[in-house]
């Protein structure tokens, strides 16, 4: 994979959100900034 370079726009991607859904990138394109935050271990026994 590609590193991301500041400033590029970020390919779309999808998750599943914790209301049961998926959301994409692609669904807030052009209306909304979005922030990922990624916390690896939370949720687990470490």
């Amino acid at each position: 994979m590609a590193l991301i370079v500041a400033g590029a726009i970020a390919p779309d991607f999808t998750l599943d959100s914790h209301l049961d859904t998926t959301v994409s990138l692609s669904d807030f394109r052009g209306s909304k900034n979005v922030l990922l935050a990624s916390y690896p271990l939370d949720f687990t026994p470490t």
